[in-house]
């Protein structure tokens, strides 16, 4: 066969033209502001992460990085506007484990989540904390479960919503404590805390962020952490494990995603300024006053992480025989 270099030389120029554009889209990156959208209300614990992450991403970047609230559905109305996005690095979404939570929880999701995002980093962990209202006459997690075993379905539990973490942990602690606690779901962490400092519900699993000013004003009164070790925070207070229930771990975890079709070089940049922004001393000193935990990945180890939330929060979903209605 007779190769025409003309052709060869016309592909190889291609290939250099190519690269050399794609360098320098990566140096210019971002060139104006980028959005992050944050699938749920201003003042709840995920709006906390999502805002100290983009002021990171902005001091990173050199460009001013909005956050978008789109609250509802557990995430997913902003997971959808966000997957409806052009995939041009301009917009992010901030993932946390109700995206994990419902792929299973949901019959049918306006979205995919692996098909449609392109997960990026992953940024911070964090437990939940048992709160009750003072006028509950309960100051131990064994009184709480023994008050619910006497008056079934009539303590009324708040949540964020159905799909989120803060549901998830009652739900399943309610299944290993063999109690019927009745579930009150909020359209956000906002509303549901404050429903349990109004005293309109008596219980929450409810995010350390949110809930320790309360705890600290006596408004709310704490007895147990959902994490597998006691928090620094709540150091006095032991973990739902401790108290006779081997294993339980329920926690948030929060990261950032782009929509699939993003070019690999913005993925790369997003990611060095998320893992510069957790180098920051002062930026991970202000989540760990708030009950979470900083943690980093490569955008590899992200994915397989949220494919591992899914299998793994999948199989309890269908253990308890959860629904977004319960």
């Amino acid at each position: 066969m007779k190769i025409r270099w003309s052709s060869v030389k016309l592909l190889m120029l291609i290939c250099v033209v190519w690269q050399f554009a794609a360098n320098s889209w990566a140096q210019n990156y971002p060139s104006r502001v980028v959005r992050l959208i944050v699938p749920y209300s201003a003042g709840s614990g995920s709006d906390i992460v999502g805002r100290i992450i983009a002021g990171g991403l902005a001091d990173a970047f050199g460009q001013q990085v909005v956050v978008d609230n789109r609250a509802g559905a557990a995430g997913s109305i902003g997971a959808q506007v966000a997957a409806q996005a052009p995939p041009d690095g301009y917009t992010l979404l901030l993932l946390n484990v109700s995206n994990a939570v419902n792929v299973t929880l949901y019959r049918k999701l306006p979205y995919d989540l692996l098909r449609d995002f392109a997960p990026v980093a992953m940024f911070d962990t964090s437990p939940a904390v048992i709160v009750v209202h003072p006028s509950l006459p309960v100051k131990s997690l064994a009184e709480l479960v023994k008050l619910a075993k006497a008056k079934p379905g009539e303590i009324n539990v708040a949540s964020a919503g159905s799909g989120t973490f803060t549901f998830l942990a009652m739900a399943i602690f309610n299944g290993r404590a063999d109690v019927d606690m009745l579930h009150v779901p909020y359209r956000s962490g906002a509303e549901a805390i404050t429903s349990v400092v109004a005293g309109e519900t008596s219980v929450y699993f409810a995010p350390i962020s949110t809930s320790l000013p309360h705890i600290r004003q006596g408004k709310l009164r704490p007895l147990a952490v959902t994490s597998a070790k006691r928090m620094a925070l709540l150091a006095e207070k032991p973990t739902v494990a401790e108290l006779g229930y081997p294993g339980y771990e329920v926690g948030n975890w929060h990261g950032l995603a782009v929509p699939a079709g993003t070019p690999k070089e913005a993925i790369a940049v997003i990611n060095k300024a998320a893992m510069s922004a957790l180098k920051n001393p002062t930026l991970t000193k202000r989540l760990e006053g708030l009950g979470f935990i900083p943690a980093g990945s490569s955008p590899e180890q992200f994915t397989a992480y949220i494919k591992l939330q899914i299998e793994t929060l999948g199989k309890v979903i269908r253990a308890f025989k959860l629904s977004a209605g319960k």
